[in-house]
């Protein structure tokens, strides 16, 4: 009995040992070696780096589009996660009841989620192109004169990569709350349905505050996927136009380490991202095992 525990600690390092080398080797090791990086002016293919201390980061906040590209990340990112969440939590809603054709209707919905995206980069471009496109073909019928130019002007084209990822994201959203819709307490709602509350008045305090801790593990994944997403800017807009219209700060990160070669500048906005990012969901898993909200 007493060398039992120790036969469960060997077991427990021979499961767990190999994927924490790994989690080492390929996660953590090169986060520390990104923050060191962010301390050189290294020329990707130069094979010498040289220490500048804090001179990458004090380029960093001075630079003139530093605030344009921190703005673009933000907007970005509140308006695909609100946005797919809200729409995610319509849709799963709505499909929470016996409707004909409702599984067909239910993974149409997830489609987009596992399709490249790339590829859905590519045919959005269609669809807002400015000669031919969709979006423009619709205006017209509709006899609206002055149509948005959405690869000119950097608001309209910095809406159109956040719709097009949007679109992207939904299915992700919507079979999670479907999932979690799927496990509230029935009970609960037919209660309050006896008591006469209405649909509105029982979704909103019936049914939202069980579904809180899902909102808060959406809101820390979808948060971390929108400030990564690279390929959809790339194929659509390459963080145009007007040279940052569309640009993130993950974009600034490509742009910086591997077109103009300074991967000592990129490390650095990648540093302070994992910084902001290691805040935020430290303050949302905080709120998420607290429980109440505040």
């Amino acid at each position: 009995m007493l060398g039992r525990p120790w036969r469960d600690y060997a077991l427990f390092a021979a499961l767990v040992g190999p994927n924490l080398v790994l989690l080492v080797l390929f996660t953590y090791w090169p986060l520390v070696d990104n923050i060191r990086l962010s301390f050189f002016d290294w020329n990707i293919a130069d094979p010498v780096a040289t220490f500048v201390g804090w001179g990458n980061y004090r380029e960093w906040w001075s630079r003139p589009d530093t605030w344009q590209i921190v703005g673009n990340t933000v907007v970005f990112t509140v308006a695909t996660v609100a946005g797919s969440m809200v729409a995610g939590l319509a849709l799963a809603v709505l499909l929470d009841r016996n409707l004909h054709g409702r599984n067909l209707v239910r993974s149409a919905i997830f489609a987009p989620f596992v399709i490249s995206g790339a590829a859905i980069g590519v045919a959005f471009q269609f669809v807002f192109d400015p000669r031919f496109g969709l979006i423009q073909d619709l205006l017209h019928r509709a006899g609206v004169g002055s149509v948005p130019d959405f690869y000119q002007d950097p608001h309209w084209a910095l809406f159109m990569v956040t719709v097009t990822y949007m679109w992207k994201n939904l299915g992700y959203t919507f079979v999670i709350y479907l999932a979690a819709l799927q496990g509230t307490r029935r009970e609960l709602t037919e209660a309050a349905e006896i008591d006469g509350a209405g649909r509105w008045t029982t979704f909103r305090r019936v049914i939202l505050p069980q579904l809180r801790p899902t909102t808060y593990f959406l809101s820390i994944t979808v948060m971390l996927g929108s400030l990564q997403v690279f390929d959809i800017i790339n194929v659509m807009t390459r963080g145009g136009p007007l040279g940052t219209g569309t640009t993130t700060m993950v974009y600034q990160v490509y742009n910086e380490s591997f077109r103009n070669f300074r991967a000592g500048y990129g490390a650095t906005v990648a540093t302070i991202m994992f910084l902001v990012l290691l805040g935020i969901t430290v303050y949302q898993v905080r709120i998420m095992d607290r429980g109440d909200g505040r």
